[in-house]
C-alpha cells in the first residue's frame, strides 16, 4: 500500500507497549463550509494535553480487550469501540503479521465530550500495534488508515508522533505543525453532559464562517491568549441550544480568574488557560469543591 516501508523487526514476544492517549483540545474551531457528502470544512488550532487515557498492548495467546478507569463503564466493549476498530483495520490489511494481542484501555477522559478521547485511543492503538507487529508503517500510511476510522484520528496520530500543537484544515486531515508554542497551564471541566457531534453540527445556524486569522509567533502564554480572543468556536452556539448549562461552566472559569476560557470541539468539555500551573491547580480544586461530581483536572498542553 502507499507509504508502506519494509521494516521486518518484530517486537520481542514479552514486550508491552504503553502509550498516553492525550486529550485533544480545540483551542479555536472555525467552521468554514460543508462538502457535498455532509462533512464540514474546519480550521482549528489544536493542542494535546499531558493528561489522557492510557493504552497498553502486549502479545497474548488470544485477543483480549479490558477497560479500567473512571469512565470505563460508559465505553462500548464491542466492535463499536474505536480501539478494536483500529486493531481490526490493521489486522485486515496485514493478516500475516497480526498475532493475537491483549489491549488494555485506562479510560480517564469523559465520553462524547469534545476532547477526542475515542480518536486518541484509536491513534495510540495504531501506533502501538504498528510497533508491536513490526509493520513499519510511516505517518502517511497510518493517517490513511486513521482517516477511515474518523476525521479526528489523523490529528491524534500527529499528537502521538510529534506532540506539538497544530492547525487542522479541510475535514481535519490537512495538518500543519506549529514549531514554537508555549506549554499552556490548562484546566478541563465537564459536568457529565454528553453531546453528539452530528447533532451539534446539525444545529449550526451557519456553515460558511470566516477562517482563522493568520497565526503569529506564539512566543508566550499571553500571545496565545490574545490570539485566541480573535478566534471562535463556531460550534458553541449550537451546543448551547442542546446543553444550556455550558454557559455556567464558562462563568465558573471567569470566577477563577482564567486568562481565557472556551468550549472544546462540539462540547461539552470546556477548557481554561491560566498564567501558571499553581493557578490552574487552584481553579480545578475550586471547581471540584463547588461541583464534586464533575470531571475537573489541571494539566498542561504538550509541546
Amino acid at each position: 500500500m502507499a507509504g508502506h516501508r519494509s521494516m521486518n523487526h518484530h517486537a520481542p514476544a514479552s514486550e508491552t507497549i504503553s502509550l498516553l492517549a492525550p486529550a485533544k483540545i480545540n483551542l479555536a474551531l472555525h467552521v468554514t463550509g460543508r462538502r457535498d457528502d455532509g462533512y464540514h470544512f474546519i480550521e482549528s488550532l489544536v493542542a494535546f494535553t499531558a493528561f489522557g487515557d492510557r493504552i497498553d498492548v502486549s502479545p497474548d495467546s488470544e485477543d483480549h480487550f479490558t477497560m479500567t478507569g473512571p469512565f470505563a463503564a460508559a465505553v462500548p466493549a464491542d466492535g463499536a469501540n474505536l480501539v478494536l476498530k483500529a486493531r481490526d483495520a490493521l489486522r485486515t490489511r496485514f493478516p500475516g503479521h497480526a498475532t493475537p494481542v491483549e489491549i488494555r484501555l485506562e479510560k480517564n477522559l469523559p465520553i462524547a465530550s469534545g476532547i477526542g478521547g475515542g480518536s486518541s485511543d484509536a491513534a495510540a492503538t495504531l501506533i502501538a500495534l504498528n510497533r508491536l507487529w513490526g509493520l513499519g508503517l510511516d505517518m502517511p500510511a497510518l493517517n490513511e488508515i486513521g482517516l477511515a476510522l474518523g476525521a479526528d484520528v489523523p490529528m491524534c496520530l500527529h499528537g502521538q508522533h510529534s506532540r506539538s500543537p497544530l492547525i487542522a484544515r479541510g475535514i481535519g486531515e490537512a495538518l500543519d505543525a506549529l514549531r514554537r508554542f508555549p506549554r499552556l497551564p490548562i484546566v478541563l471541566a465537564n459536568d457529565g453532559t454528553g453531546l453528539s457531534t452530528p447533532q451539534v453540527f446539525q444545529a449550526l445556524a451557519r456553515r460558511d464562517n470566516p477562517p482563522l486569522p493568520s497565526p503569529p509567533e506564539f512566543a508566550t502564554i499571553e500571545a496565545v491568549c490574545s490570539y485566541l480572543k480573535q478566534t471562535r468556536n463556531d460550534l458553541y452556539a449550537a451546543s448551547l441550544t442542546l446543553a444550556p448549562a455550558l454557559s455556567h461552566m464558562l462563568d465558573l472559569f471567569t470566577e477563577t480568574g482564567a486568562s481565557f476560557a472556551r468550549m472544546s470541539g462540539s462540547g461539552a468539555t470546556c477548557f481554561a488557560v491560566f498564567p501558571d500551573n499553581a493557578a490552574a491547580e487552584a481553579a480545578a480544586a475550586f471547581i471540584k469543591q463547588r461541583h464534586p461530581q464533575w470531571f475537573a483536572v489541571a494539566t498542561e498542553t504538550r509541546s
